[in-house]
């Protein structure tokens, strides 16, 4: 073994010493022109190579073993203006850059032609460097973006299951399905995860951001507008592009821990980026992540049990169901002094022990992005892995529960001698997400080839714990297996372009599928009779494993009409192997773009009218499972059933899923009125056909008697259900408008900068759903108002970003002001008993401190003020509302979370 290293490491030194035969070392400093400032985060990128690094804290960069002949660079940075530097010699090469515009930043997303800036494209983008992310003082990508990008939302939701889990995201409120990201231009694979409660998202299926960390990450840049003929489907609200680092010879380090105002979700992080380089012109970019966070609460404190107690009350439950539960030793309590609060138990536990919060969360990541130029072209890979594990909580099982016996001859987490204490379920998930891409960039006779394989797989395993099959009396675990549910796909893409001319540029390309969709069941013990406490587990006639396949192929060009005017447009046809029932569907769509520059090239008009499409998920056409839900006024189980099921086929008359297709307009102007100050204003609006969505909850004995279903599912035991359909036509327009005030000189060194971003959105659905005979002869809703409400008033119509930033020095000052519209949660039955949470600001704060050109210290604190969305209203008409006062927060339709303030202290050292 020793002699092996021996050989090993004598074989690396001399693979070293060739690719330092004339190397030499480049060390340079990026100033501010006006001030000479040192320019933090400036990428430096030698042209004609894949290198790239960025300034350090003192805006200094280093390229190590390079050769200096004939080299020049290229530095960019947001509000600046790209400047190019010849490399005459060694030695500290000082840049000055001029103060620019945010505008003139190259994007690539959106188009397959040749890169533009955001000023010279048609279409809106938005670009969001790494730096940027980081000052947001959030610990997810997800969040990250809600907090920068106002068209964009994404919420953490308490008590919802797996969706706890995965924050529902999406870009102009039209659903996590209709948002598509790419990791480098290249689709990354959606999750496993259905979101099946009562949540924004519901019945869709998202992509897990969190599983790509922030420090692996160069930029993000958002379209705002459909791109299925670029993408394909999925893309009708818009495309989030997560570009990976290339940094090489440098390495940085970021430290960060917090906590909350009340003391808990302690949580604390650390990366690591580190690039190396390969060969004279190659990379190898790798990045470590882990982070951790402890629990919150924010339940409420009711003392009485407002729900339970009151059905108790007034005999809708009989008070035998409480299975004798005592008020003190030896006295059985009553139905009142349940609903008052009147027993020991309740004294000792007044929030009747609930766990109302962000789940317990640990994640580990390791990504790598790796290029290698030659001759005519370049090989690369990228590759990512994420493991995430959670633990989040059903409500508690309080002594009084109905139907769960405190003897600990039938109940094993009841302790014999002792008061029965109840118990809360943990719902635990164990998820793993991988994503990669090989492929070749390379030029054939002048029209650039990209060639490449992309495969990704998200895989979800659920664990109950703390809990009990009551079917199973003393025999039943407390643990369980429920299933898992796996989501993956691999597909090839060939993209070819060329520029014919300055002023005309054809693309086209291709691409092929394959998805797959699996769900294992769980144990017997977690399905067997009632099932387990809390999610039932998955049965044998749930598994499955289905795949499909799709081709696509595409076509475009961009044509400048003269210097000013810009048209393009492109045609995709794309066919899927199946949609249900061992049927394929096909779809075309089209886009028309135009760009008129106006003044000196300082702004432009810009439109786009295109046509998109999505086909449903497998999961969509596939899941079902059986879940503890409310349902009615009280706690019961509660059935999905999937599309191809005899239930919803046959029995019920539910049509097979067809593709969602969608008309998008978007309009807009971009101006920029100096150097320092821009702004742009683009309006839209999506029009979307035959949106696939979940049913809203129809009650088990809303069926007529004699119906073969409700015969069947009363004989399960199953007192409500749902299922897939295309239930909706939406319309959603609005408009997207942002400032950009930045780099403007106070004193000698120091800079102050704003930026302003505001969204405002409306949805309308159109009500015509055409109902199956059973639901329609019954009068039967099966997408109700409270579904309704959820797509137009679920998520805020008016949000806005108000940041600014002070430079004074070796101290920075990001602060920055969140304004998050209201929200209703819509009852199913009633407007009367609908509940409007107010407006809301969220204010954040970030001072960073730089000791020296490698360490630098930040201290922050998100939501300052402590804000939390209003309180709800419970009413004896809408029990299950707050849950008789458990909810203080709502937990189906909020804004921003329950978090509260956060205070947190980090460092960043680079070497």
């Amino acid at each position: 073994m020793n002699l092996l290293l021996r050989k090993t490491s004598l074989l690396v030194c001399l693979i070293l010493s060739v690719f330092s035969l004339g190397a030499q070392n480049l060390s340079g400093k990026i100033i501010d022109a006006e001030n000479e400032s040192p320019l933090i985060g400036a990428n430096i990128r030698i042209v004609g190579t894949t290198y790239i690094t960025s300034t350090d804290l003192e805006g200094f960069f280093n390229f190590q073993g390079i050769n200096l002949e004939g080299l020049t660079l290229e530095v960019t940075y947001i509000g600046y203006q790209t400047q190019l530097a010849k490399v005459k010699e060694s030695g500290l090469l000082v840049i000055k850059m001029k103060p620019g515009s945010y505008l003139n930043e190259v994007v690539v997303t959106g188009t397959r032609g040749k890169p533009r800036t955001i000023l010279t494209s048609p279409l809106p983008i938005d670009h969001i460097n790494a730096a940027e992310l980081q000052t947001s003082g959030q610990n997810s990508i997800d969040q990250m973006l809600s907090y920068k990008v106002p068209s964009f939302n994404s919420t953490p939701q308490p008590i919802s299951d797996a969706t706890a889990h995965f924050d529902p995201s999406e870009l102009r409120n039209l659903g996590p399905s209709r948002t598509l990201v790419l990791v480098n231009g290249k689709r990354k694979n959606q999750s496993a995860q259905v979101y099946l409660n009562r949540t924004p998202g519901k019945g869709e299926v998202g992509t897990d951001l969190k599983a790509i960390p922030a420090a692996a990450i160069e930029r993000i840049e958002v379209l705002r507008d459909g791109a299925s003929v670029q993408y394909g489907s999925d893309a009708i609200a818009g495309v989030i592009n997560i570009i990976l680092k290339e940094r090489f010879d440098q390495t940085q380090v970021n430290l960060e821990s917090g906590i909350t105002s009340a003391g808990d979700g302690f949580s604390y992080s650390a990366d690591i980026n580190h690039g190396l380089r390969i060969g004279k012109k190659g990379f190898l970019n790798l990045t470590g992540h882990l982070f951790h966070h402890d629990k919150t609460n924010r339940a409420g404190e009711p003392g009485g049990d407002g729900f339970f107690g009151f059905l108790y009350n007034v005999g809708a439950i009989p008070i035998e169901a409480a299975g004798g539960f005592e008020a003190t030793p030896g006295t059985v309590a009553t139905a009142e002094q349940i609903l008052n609060g009147d027993t020991d138990w309740q004294r000792a536990n007044p929030g009747l022990g609930m766990i109302i919060g962000l789940p317990e969360q640990d994640r580990y990541s390791l990504f790598t992005n790796f290029g290698l130029p030659y001759k005519s072209g370049k090989f690369y890979i990228n590759a990512g892995y994420t493991f995430r594990y959670g633990k989040s909580f059903g409500a508690y099982r309080s002594p009084w529960w109905p139907g769960i016996s405190g003897d600990p001859e039938v109940n094993p987490l009841a302790v014999a001698g002792q008061p029965y204490q109840g118990f809360q379920p943990t719902f635990e998930s164990d998820i793993h997400d991988i994503t990669f891409t090989i492929g070749n960039e390379l030029n054939i006779n002048g029209w650039d080839v990209d060639m490449s394989i992309t495969g990704g797989s998200n895989e979800i395993q659920y664990l109950v714990g703390n809990s009990i099959n009551t079917s199973l009396g003393a025999d039943s675990p407390t643990e369980f297996d429920p299933g898992a549910y796996q989501f993956s796909n691999i597909l090839g893409n060939i993209d070819v372009s060329r520029s014919i001319s300055n002023d005309l540029s054809l693309f086209f390309g291709a691409e092929i599928r394959r998805e797959n969709f699996e769900v294992r069941a769980g144990e017997e013990a977690s399905y067997f009779g009632s099932g387990v406490q809390s999610f039932p587990g998955l049965q044998p006639s749930n598994a499955l494993n289905e795949s499909r396949t799709n081709a696509g192929v595409y076509a475009g060009m961009d044509y400048e009409v003269s210097p000013s005017f810009l048209i393009g447009g492109g045609a995709r046809f794309e066919n899927y192997s199946k949609i249900g029932d061992g049927e394929g569907r096909s779809n075309f769509s089209w886009k028309v773009n135009a760009r008129q520059l106006l003044g000196d090239k300082k702004g432009a008009l810009r439109a786009s009218v295109n046509t998109g499409f999505r086909a449903p998920s497998l999961h969509q056409i596939y899941l079902s499972n059986i879940q503890t839900l409310f349902v009615g006024q009280n706690v019961g189980q509660e059935g999905t059933f999937n599309n191809v099921s005899d239930i919803t086929r046959v029995a019920l008359g539910v049509p097979q899923l067809d593709v969602e297709t969608s008309f998008n307009m978007t309009a807009g102007i971009t101006y920029k009125f100096s150097d320092h100050f821009s702004a742009s204003l683009d309006f839209y609006h999506v029009a979307v056909q035959d949106r696939v969505l979940l049913s809203n909850q129809v009650a088990t004995n809303a069926l007529p008697e004699g119906n073969s279903v409700r015969s069947q599912l009363e004989n399960e035991g199953v007192e409500s259900f749902k299922f897939f359909t295309n239930a909706a036509d939406t319309k959603t327009k609005g408009f997207d408008l942002v400032l950009f005030y930045d780099k403007i000189p106070i004193g000698q060194k120091n800079k102050l900068g704003f930026t302003l971003a505001l969204n405002h959105n409306t949805t309308k659905v159109d009500d015509d759903l055409i109902l199956p005979p059973v639901f329609a002869e019954n009068n039967i809703d099966i997408f109700g108002r409270e579904e309704i409400g959820r797509l137009e008033t679920g998520r805020p119509n008016w949000k806005a970003s108000f940041g600014s930033k002070l430079d004074l020095g070796s101290f920075s000052f990001h602060l920055n002001n969140t304004y998050f519209g209201e929200v209703t949660e819509t009852n199913p039955i009633s407007e009367n008993l609908d509940q409007v949470y107010s407006a809301k600001i969220l204010t954040d704060l970030r001072l960073s401190y730089g000791v020296n050109d490698k360490i630098r210290f930040n201290l922050s604190a998100n939501n300052l003020f402590n804000i939390f969305p209003d309180e709800i209203i419970g009413s004896v008409e809408d029990l299950q509302l707050n849950f008789g006062g458990r909810f203080r927060y709502p937990w189906h339709v909020q804004q921003f979370g329950l978090l509260g303030a956060v205070y947190k202290v980090g460092a960043s050292i680079q070497f």
